[in-house]
């Protein structure tokens, strides 16, 4: 089977792209833990889209 590419080249892919992922692993948490703190506020903690909301029936 003839490959698309003419010629296979030992790239390493996974290593250089390994801050990346530490980076976005990081800012993915950041955006966990503002948005928990968002949802417990004042503002928020009542409303009927708030996963914590404890519905009352």
């Amino acid at each position: 089977m003839p490959s698309i590419l003419p010629k296979k080249f030992p790239t390493p892919v996974a290593k250089p792209m390994g801050p990346f992922f530490a980076a976005g692993l990081v800012v993915l948490y950041g955006v966990n833990s503002f948005g928990n703190l968002l949802m417990s506020t004042e503002e928020f903690k009542n409303d009927p889209r708030n996963p914590n909301l404890k519905n009352k029936h």
